[in-house]
């Protein structure tokens, strides 16, 4: 006798009992709290932490930062109050140890000014007028360029 399925139940159910089967393969990947510290980084650490350090990974109760050596030998000293600001922010004492691994310095957000280029001075057999007037403004936009 084959088998039958099992009746479907149309009663009220709760959301967790939805979303459980939903977000789990989610939460297997990343647990929520280091999903809460790699997208809230900047507001946890405080802006002059988040400069100079980033998150790479958070897993069994350890935070590892991407930074330079120097900075990583800085922090070192201060991952105490570092520990304790974190867990602080997520309201439990979910970051336990701290671990550094040293990366490239960044390049800085804005390229560097480029020195004001002098004007360079136009033909002087220029027609009279607008046009000339026209022309030398483009020929100083060529120069400047380069």
């Amino acid at each position: 006798m084959p088998e039958q399925p099992a009746p479907r139940n149309f009663a009220p159910r709760g959301i967790s009992s939805i979303l459980a089967p939903i977000t789990r393969p989610a939460f297997r990947r990343r647990a929520p709290a280091a999903a809460q510290i790699l997208a809230d980084w900047p507001q946890l650490a405080g802006p002059d932490l988040a400069a100079r350090a980033a998150p790479l990974r958070f897993a069994g109760g350890t935070l590892t930062l991407g930074c330079t050596g120097p900075t990583a030998m800085e922090l070192q000293l201060a991952a105490p109050q570092i520990i304790a600001r974190l867990n602080l922010a997520l309201g439990h004492g979910m970051v336990e140890r701290l671990r550094f691994e040293q990366q490239v310095p960044r390049p800085p957000a804005t390229p560097p000014a480029r020195p004001a280029a002098r004007l360079a001075e136009p033909p002087r057999d220029l027609p009279p007028g607008p046009l000339g007037a026209a022309l030398a403004r483009l020929y100083q936009g060529i120069k400047s360029r380069g």
